[in-house]
């Protein structure tokens, strides 16, 4: 069977609400349905990347693209794992996390987008603090970081919610102007001092060395 060259195809993250995994290519054909239908607020623009603000079906082609060619070049030091996030069986937006110089640095950074129809539910904040649950109970990480524009307050309630702090600015050229965004991180001592959601994790004892970490 395909998992057992590629286990993480078997990994799941389970809230009490949410299922998140890999999808399927009959999924993943419904994530890119979804984000063509719309990812944000029209005359919003949320995210650092650009793909988001492309025309509907380029934005869908983007997101196939993107999501293979993330699990075409894995590897142990630079990895990004795109998850789709089920709600009652259905598929509602994605939550990626990321880690480069892993095994050095034990640091994650996240990205995740809902669909517009899915927005105000509290979705945001179980997609999240499952994969904050991976990095820091199943991987070891130390550190969380995360980023978004001031105007997104609905991506800068999440991160405060979870725990996140300050961690500085940053200056970039995004859409064709200066723009600033703020740098958040969460510790491993904050992520447990914190009040959390219920996380459950399975199948990533065959998933570890992928990261670069002994199996358990």
């Amino acid at each position: 069977m395909l998992v057992d060259h590629w286990p993480l195809l078997g990994l799941r993250l389970i809230t009490p609400d949410l299922e998140l995994r890999l999808p399927s290519d009959e999924e993943l054909s419904d994530l890119a349905d979804l984000a063509a239908e719309g990812m944000h607020h029209p005359g919003s623009r949320p995210f650092l990347v650009s793909w988001p603000g492309l025309p509907p079906q380029e934005r869908a082609r983007a997101l196939v693209q993107r999501h293979w060619r993330h699990r075409a070049d894995w590897a142990t030091d630079d990895w990004s794992l795109d998850l789709a996030v089920f709600a009652d069986g259905h598929v509602v937006g994605q939550q990626v996390i990321s880690g480069r110089d892993y095994q050095v640095l034990r640091e994650v950074s996240t990205f995740s987008w809902l669909g517009v129809r899915h927005h105000g539910r509290g979705i945001g904040t179980q997609m999240r603090a499952a994969v904050l649950h991976l990095a820091f109970a199943g991987l070891g990480a130390t550190d969380a970081v995360s980023g978004a524009f001031d105007d997104n307050i609905s991506s800068l309630r999440v991160s405060a919610k979870l725990g996140y702090q300050p961690d500085g600015i940053e200056r970039l050229a995004a859409h064709g102007r200066v723009t600033t965004t703020r740098r958040l991180r969460l510790t491993r001592d904050r992520w447990e001092a914190a009040d959390r959601v219920a996380v459950t994790v399975a199948g990533l004892a065959q998933c570890l060395p992928l990261f670069g970490l002994p199996s358990s």
